[in-house]
């Protein structure tokens, strides 16, 4: 007896050996702003084998904002993007496109902006007809606040897009934008050189105070037919987030690394700059107030029902 069954196992283990190991499933992320604190929880996540251990490959393309971000989803080529401007997620769902909210992104923001020591502008009410301030792209969170500064402080100043921070600081250095924006770290090198000076914070438009500005969102189709493997993509978010905060110092290695600068400014980034409390992926903070600034910043006619935030909002906690 004892000699069958060891016959018995070892032909299980060769026929356990000879089987093809489970392929994780692949998720497509767009995601905006490569190398912001709060848009390299996949990044560190994988590297870390996060999302691995949750059976989950990741592939990662970065684009230079919301509106960039946002498309791909619309159009099913990615399962999912990171770092949506929530308006901009709400106002393409009022239109029929095909995406849900699945986790918040970002509530509040470490965004800046910033203009040359050389120039006259020291606070947005400096800002004339004469002026121009950036955003990144159409539809995003920096279109939103800059939007609501214009509209708080009754300015007259041009809006002008110009894509990502790298674009930005070139089109401020050539005076071809007066004011731009940026997320740390970028831009940070510049201010303690004094070539830069910090003009306003997304802060300081009343409507980002305790709003998600950003979300994670996904494609509508995508959700419904891989609702587990989406479970288990959130898992892995949140334990990466749990993991970014943590005493580990592989993740500011791993950090500074990738956003290409010192431990030092990747620790002052996160610790500075943003709390955990701002990634934070289980609640939508303020859609009252956000739905309101919808209308008012004219992206949708009217605010959603009820059921229709019911709708668009599909996070598992």
């Amino acid at each position: 007896m004892n000699r069958y069954a060891g016959f018995a196992l070892a032909a299980a283990v060769a026929l356990g050996c000879a089987l093809p190991a489970r392929a994780d499933d692949l998720v497509k992320l767009t995601i905006g702003q490569r190398g912001n604190w709060d848009t390299s929880i996949a990044q560190l996540g994988t590297k870390a084998g996060i999302f691995k251990k949750h059976g989950i490959e990741v592939e990662m393309i970065y684009t230079g904002g919301s509106g960039e971000t946002l498309q791909p989803v619309i159009a099913g080529a990615v399962d999912a993007g990171v770092a949506v401007g929530t308006i901009g997620a709400i106002a393409a769902f009022a239109k029929g496109a095909p995406v849900r909210i699945i986790a918040a992104e970002a509530t509040g923001a470490a965004d800046y902006w910033y203009a040359k020591t050389s120039s006259p502008i020291k606070k947005l009410t400096d800002l004339t007809d004469k002026n121009t301030i950036a955003y990144s792209t159409k539809g995003s969170s920096t279109d939103s606040i800059v939007r609501a500064f214009i509209d708080e402080n009754k300015l007259k100043v041009k809006a002008m897009t110009t894509g990502n921070p790298s674009s930005t600081l070139t089109a401020v250095m050539t005076d071809q934008v007066d004011v731009g924006w940026a997320s740390p770290p970028f831009g940070l090198k510049e201010i303690d050189e004094g070539k830069t000076r910090v003009v306003a914070r997304a802060t300081d438009a009343a409507m980002v105070r305790g709003q998600t500005i950003r979300v994670v969102v996904a494609n509508a189709e995508a959700l419904a037919k891989r609702k587990e493997v989406f479970n288990r993509f959130m898992a892995a978010y949140r334990e990466t987030i749990a993991y970014m905060y943590s005493d580990n110092p592989q993740v500011i290695k791993d950090y500074a690394e990738f956003a290409g600068v010192s431990e030092t400014v990747a620790r002052r980034v996160r610790d500075d700059f943003f709390p955990r409390s701002l990634v934070e992926p289980d609640e939508i903070h303020g859609m009252d107030s956000l739905l309101a600034e919808a209308v008012t910043l004219k992206f949708i006619p009217a605010p959603l029902t009820k059921e229709q935030v019911a709708e668009l909002v599909r996070i598992q906690k």
